[in-house]
């Protein structure tokens, strides 16, 4: 029996927001994706979004994996499949349907594929398989970027044999050379694998962190360590942070290419000592509950969800638009963000119906998670 640990609802609240900012990012900088502004920032945007694309979505597979050994403390696998499929599940399959194609849609206008309406496009929604931006399949069978649902269903399904024979030892102590020698199956995974790129990562690099979450975040040592550790981590952070943009925005090399290598590295690097500074400052700053938290952490799942549709159509909206950068950016955050928690409070969170679409539980079952000092 374990105290509820408020850090982790806080990670997940400020990562969601994290990706909402990433996402309007997406908007303005160079790289590929469904709409794209009129001009784009090569320079301070693009750097953030180097930034962030190092440990945002390692973060979630983190806790995820977290969360995942805490919920098969008091389920079964059945029981535990079964919750996985209504929380990833239905918003996947939802989002597939009826989220996704109209960024499909946008995403051809915007590029010149496709100049019709709405409603003359979207019989071809099934027309191939989506695989990439630009593209000419059209069935985003991952719901774009809910492809994170999908990732972690996944897991959930082939680890659960793994997770039922093998409990991790949460009494045994974690030393500094532990976190240390953690790095070296993410430097390979992220040098020698290649399978799906997705979110910036490799998906094997995702599971490393994913079952790093459920076998060795868990253990109760790993708070104490990582706080022992935070003056490295954090310059070692910011190093590799300043050493990775550098390297990327002065040109990537060829793959294969020794700098190439060395510069994955890096970034895996990177990736995971921003990870240990992330729990560090969570333990120590957010291991407490309020009714911002709490509200958070029920809107997460349905923000998640519903934000990239929002920013995508508002983009669309404004790409041609004469305003600078700054205004435009500053316009999408603030309306993307309030439509959002605007149709989450009035519409999501009223209605049993789409509450499920979207993921979430019960009214009831939220009131009791949320009870203070519930154990859990």
């Amino acid at each position: 029996m374990m105290n509820r640990q408020y850090d982790l609802d806080w990670i997940r609240v400020l990562a969601t927001l994290a990706v909402f900012i990433y996402h309007c990012f997406m908007f303005f900088n160079p790289w590929a994706w469904h709409v794209k502004n009129n001009e784009t920032d090569p320079t301070y945007i693009t750097a953030i979004s180097l930034f962030m694309s190092s440990w945002l979505m390692p973060i979630f597979f983190a806790v995820s994996g977290i969360n995942s050994y805490y919920a098969l403390q008091k389920r079964t696998g059945i029981k535990y499949i079964k919750e996985r499929l209504a929380r990833l599940g239905i918003p996947l399959l939802f989002g597939v349907m009826i989220l996704t194609p109209p960024q499909i849609y946008m995403e051809r206008v915007s590029h010149g594929q496709y100049f019709g309406s709405f409603f003359n496009w979207y019989p071809h929604y099934f027309d191939g398989v989506y695989l990439y931006i630009g593209g000419s399949g059209n069935f985003a069978f991952v719901g774009l970027h809910l492809w994170y649902l999908l990732v972690l269903l996944v897991f959930s399904l082939i680890t659960l044999p793994l997770f039922i024979r093998k409990k991790p030892s949460v009494s045994k102590d974690l030393k500094p050379l532990h976190l240390i020698v953690l790095t070296i199956p993410l430097m390979i995974v992220s040098v020698l694998v290649d399978v799906v790129n997705l979110g910036g990562w490799d998906i094997s690099f995702y599971l490393v962190i994913f079952l790093y979450g459920y076998f060795l975040f868990t253990k109760a040592s790993f708070k104490s360590m990582v706080q022992r550790l935070l003056p490295i981590t954090l310059a070692l952070s910011i190093l590799t942070t300043v050493l990775f943009v550098y390297g990327f925005m002065s040109g990537m090399p060829a793959t294969g290419n020794g700098l190439s290598i060395l510069l994955a590295a890096v970034k895996a690097l990177n990736c995971w000592s921003w990870l240990l500074v992330i729990f560090a400052f969570a333990d120590k700053k957010l291991s407490f509950t309020n009714k911002w938290m709490q509200y958070g952490n029920q809107a997460s799942m349905p923000f998640y969800v519903f934000h990239q549709p929002v920013i995508v159509t508002i983009g669309f909206m404004i790409a041609e638009v004469d305003w600078s950068i700054p205004v435009k950016l500053v316009f999408l955050l603030s309306l993307s963000f309030f439509i959002i928690i605007g149709f989450y409070h009035f519409i999501i969170s009223r209605i049993r119906f789409i509450r499920i679409l979207f993921g979430m539980k019960g009214k009831r079952e939220e009131r009791m998670y949320y009870k203070p000092n519930v154990k859990i």
